[in-house]
């Protein structure tokens, strides 16, 4: 027999929130519990299949994978999931057992996770390639949830208190005989805390928190490299029922510099020179990263693409002391366009050169006629 579609089976469309499954599931795990309809087998295959269809949707990665391909990415291995039970990596599929299976073989159920925890958040942030030098201070700004300071996150309203789940007995737990084991599910009705809000808080609708835009100021140390990632510790969005805050995770991009280029903490920097300056030397100045001047001697004869390394004028290690080194590369640009003086020059020029018969070039040549001849 197919599967039904499990947004069918919550009575829910594909556009529901968390906690539109959530309360779903809840009214049928209630509904349709073993332990409320003791014998009956239709009951017991709908709070199975109700169990299933919320364990998928509640998990945002396994929501997608069922958008995407249903029923089909979490059989045989299919889906991104690939080798786990039913779909399910290792790691997801402990999560279900633990919620579904706590009392097989004994003390499961006393280590299920809490969910109380919460939410990490991730923060983009864009800086320059100066920026990432010097350091810098930055007030970054986001949407979060926060404590509700009307209920000071116990969700219900001040004075009035919790009471015990009607559901579980505030075990946070129910049970039920599965054929030769006991079956044993989070609380679909507290959550597994074994408390139920009767008297909920107007101010965030028992939820304990609310959402909230929050400010606050970040330091970004120097020689910070693209890509990096910055953890601010119980930044992210605040936990339920006396959970702890989540973390926020800044993850910083550095724009292109239109003149150096960063490998690690060495920086690289191409400078265009004349042929009369590569011939008889010169000495040059270039710009570094601190807004600075370096000198540079160019010996003569310098081929084009000769490197010079400036000790210490990269970018500083972020963890240690000191700075990178940056490398110059000198690139002869040959003349487009000429006036006649020039030319007259470049070609009593080439007289000579050919008089004096270079002889790397003389060398060259000799290859080639001894390759033509064979």
């Amino acid at each position: 027999m197919a599967k039904r579609d499990f947004y069918d089976v919550l009575g829910v469309n594909k556009n529901a929130n968390p906690q539109e499954l959530k309360s779903a599931y809840r009214k049928l795990a209630v509904k349709y519990h073993p332990d409320k309809n003791p014998g009956d087998k239709k009951a017991e295959e709908k709070f199975k299949e109700a169990s299933e269809a919320y364990g998928i949707l509640s998990d945002q990665e396994k929501k997608q994978n069922y958008d995407n391909f249903g029923h089909a990415a979490f059989e045989n291995g299919g889906g991104r999931h690939a080798g786990g039970f039913g779909g399910f990596s290792g790691a997801d599929f402990s999560d279900i057992f633990e919620d579904f299976f706590g009392d097989f073989g004994g003390s499961r159920g006393s280590r299920r996770r809490s969910n109380n925890r919460g939410s990490d958040l991730r923060y983009d942030l864009s800086i320059s390639l100066e920026e990432a030098y010097v350091g810098k201070k930055q007030d970054i700004k986001f949407s979060t949830t926060e404590k509700c300071n009307n209920c000071k996150g116990s969700g219900s309203k001040p004075g009035y208190s919790t009471d015990r789940c009607t559901v579980c007995g505030g075990n946070g737990k129910v049970r039920s005989n599965q054929g030769f084991f006991t079956v044993q599910q989070t609380c679909p009705q507290c959550a597994g805390s074994g408390e139920e809000i009767t008297n909920p808080c107007n101010d965030c609708n028992g939820q304990g928190n609310k959402q909230a835009s929050k400010k606050i100021s970040v330091t970004i140390p120097r020689g910070v490299d693209d890509g990096t990632r910055i953890r601010l510790a119980g930044k992210g969005e605040a936990g339920t029922k006396g959970g702890a805050s989540g973390d926020l995770y800044l993850f910083i991009n550095i724009h292109s510099h239109e003149l150096f280029k960063r490998s690690d903490e060495n920086l690289f920097f191409e400078c265009p020179i004349s042929i009369a300056d590569a011939a008889l030397g010169t000495t040059i100045e270039i710009p570094t990263i601190d807004g600075g001047k370096a000198k540079i001697k160019i010996p003569d004869g310098t081929q084009s693409g000769k490197r010079f390394r400036l000790r210490g004028k990269g970018m500083p290690y972020m963890r240690g002391s000191g700075n990178g080194d940056l490398y110059v590369q000198v690139n002869t640009e040959v003349p487009i366009s000429l006036n006649k003086e020039q030319k007259e020059l470049l070609e009593k020029f080439r007289e000579i050169e050919n008089e004096k018969s270079n002889p790397s070039i003389k060398k060259f040549f000799q290859k080639a006629k001894s390759f033509w001849k064979n």
